[in-house]
């Protein structure tokens, strides 16, 4: 017997209840006009996901709740039509949850009390049918790396679900599940033949291939077919992908959705088994890496935005590559009538920054601005000449300006509403090389993830990409010149900085990788280049805490998944 199965990759929002429940019944609806008797959608995505402190307050529960219920009374007319649907639970501590006391995950929802009962909260992943919940399962595997830290905030219960449809055998499982064997072989061995994943799984660089691997060890350990639906959309500085997909039991792709757009697929199963038919939806070609990342920062900077209710965006554009691509970014994000660009020059500003600068914001079609700072630059310098005389300029007279330049774009914002959208890229973060209250300051660091090396890779690939009605949006001279503040005369990056390709290199290996100085020093590089990057990384802790949160692209950034303490005294040996 044939079934459709229906895969929902939604773009939710956290704590939008009733939004999150309006995009899964219009998906639901278009299942079931297209003959789809399952759909699936995306964990927790009843609640929007990762919910965080929100899932410390009771009444969140109590909101999900209510909102499964409005869920499943709206989907009570689409007869037939089975629906998984992730959301958090929350409920009495019973015998068989305590029995495994509590599951060994010390979960902080659990108060203990004078006469208030035990509650455990859960990940959990309801069947509904008829406008009835028909069954719930609860996650097993909590992750607890990188950017998760669902041991927080949930118990796990290791029990499996299990459930029948045209006389095929469904085992759910959610997202970290997959990664790891027990619950795959707890479904299989409970009955299932084929496995449904819904995922709240985030994007970072080479994401999807490590999601087949993973998937593919499932299936040759259970010889299971596997509907893996991932959420698309952002929250905050995360960005989720979609790219959800259908293996069959040999780890063949049967069908792959689109990664970063919002949409519902349809795939036909035969006794259990997915089928190359023309009733599916095919499979999406594959995104090259600058794509994916690009696709990724106008997602990240689109959802952050309109979630939050920003009218605008607002750039400091500089004449320089960084400001260069985050313009661009934004303006695929949200339309060039939504963002506006100010040119903020000095004296130390070329002619052809002020030129190229003017020239990308009539290539783009945004309102441009230039406020000259050279006089507002003269009245710090005057009132400070008491207490600086017989000094020497130095870095100090430098963030002046730029402290200047990022008063004058939040007293835009204060006044317009817009969002200022900050320029600084993961190499200058890493090292320091920014200025708090100056180009730091802002609501949103949109390439703060984005190694100086990439952002080039980013602007070429965005002149020549032919998905975008306009091509060639960068000025070529911006992505030719040195880079540099121009801070003061005849400044370069590389006067205070090793070579980008040298710096991107070593923080990689030392940042995102964990490698020790001796490991990166005999991969090639300098002892003094490892030493002082690395040093530099370190001081400026405290720089990076008070910086904007910024959209997450590699496996780890500077943000949730990077918490080293600003206050310490310890130093890595080199040998």
């Amino acid at each position: 017997m044939k079934t459709r199965i229906a895969l929902a990759q939604i773009n939710v929002t956290v704590g939008d209840f009733a939004g999150n429940v309006a995009k899964i019944v219009a998906a639901a609806r278009d299942a079931h006009k297209a003959g789809a008797k399952l759909l699936i959608a995306p964990e927790l995505a009843l609640s929007g996901y990762p919910p965080e402190d929100l899932l410390l307050r009771p009444a969140f529960y109590t909101a999900s709740a209510a909102a499964l219920a409005d869920l499943a009374g709206q989907l009570k007319p689409l007869a037939g039509l089975h629906v998984i649907v992730g959301h958090p639970l929350r409920e009495l501590v019973n015998s068989r949850v305590a029995n495994s006391a509590a599951h060994g995950h010390g979960n902080a929802n659990a108060p203990i009390e004078r006469g208030v009962p035990p509650v455990d909260t859960f990940n959990a992943a309801s069947l509904l049918v008829d406008g009835k919940v028909a069954g719930t399962y609860r996650k097993q595997d909590l992750p607890n790396t990188e950017v998760f830290d669902e041991k927080r905030y949930f118990a796990s219960d290791p029990q499996p679900f299990v459930f029948e449809l045209d006389g095929v055998k469904y085992g759910v499982v959610i997202c970290e599940d997959a990664w790891h064997a027990s619950a795959a072989q707890m479904a299989k061995a409970a009955g299932a033949q084929v496995l449904l994943i819904p995922n709240g799984s985030p994007f970072h660089l080479n994401k999807e291939a490590v999601r087949f691997d993973i998937l593919r060890a499932r299936i040759r350990e259970t010889g299971l077919p596997m509907v893996y639906v991932n959420m698309v959309g952002a929250q905050d500085e995360l960005v989720f992908d979609g790219g959800s997909f259908v293996l069959d039991a040999q780890g063949e792709l049967v069908a792959k959705m689109p990664q970063f757009e919002e949409a519902t697929a349809i795939v036909e199963f035969e006794t259990g088994a997915p089928l190359r038919s023309e009733a599916n939806d095919g499979i999406a070609p594959e995104l090259s890496l600058e794509a994916q990342v690009y696709a990724a920062l106008v997602m990240g900077v689109r959802d952050y935005v309109n979630k939050n209710g920003f009218p605008s965006a607002l750039i400091g554009l500089s004449g320089g590559v960084d400001s260069a691509l985050v313009l661009a970014v934004a303006c695929d994000a949200l339309g060039a009538d939504r963002v506006r660009a100010v040119m903020m020059p000095s004296r130390y500003t070329a002619d052809i920054s002020t030129t190229d600068a003017a020239d990308m914001a009539r290539r783009v079609g945004v309102r441009y601005d230039e406020i000259a700072i050279a006089p507002m630059f003269d009245a710090f310098r005057g009132s400070l000449a008491k207490e600086f005389e017989g000094l020497a300029e130095d870095a100090t007279e430098e963030n002046i300006q730029a402290r200047i330049r990022g008063t004058l774009l939040m007293a835009l914002s204060n006044k317009f509403g817009s969002i200022v959208l900050t320029t600084g890229n993961k190499s200058e973060m890493a090292v320091g090389y920014c200025t708090l209250y100056g180009d730091m300051a802002g609501g949103f660091a949109v390439i703060k993830d984005i190694a100086k090396t990439l952002v080039y890779r980013l602007c070429h690939y965005r002149n020549q990409a032919t998905a975008f009605s306009k091509q060639d949006v960068i000025p070529e001279r911006i992505l030719t010149r040195a880079p540099s503040a121009e801070l003061r005369d005849n400044q370069t990056d590389q006067d205070s900085l090793p070579s980008y390709d040298v710096l991107d290199a070593i923080m990689r290996m030392y940042m995102e990788e964990d490698r020790s100085l001796a490991e990166i020093i005999a991969a090639g590089y300098a002892t003094e280049d490892v030493k002082r990057v690395t040093r530099l990384i370190k001081i400026n802790e405290y720089k990076r805490r008070q910086a904007p949160i910024g959209i997450r692209v590699t496996h780890r950034a500077f943000g949730r998944d990077w918490r080293y303490p600003i206050t310490s005294r310890y130093t890595e040996p080199v040998e």
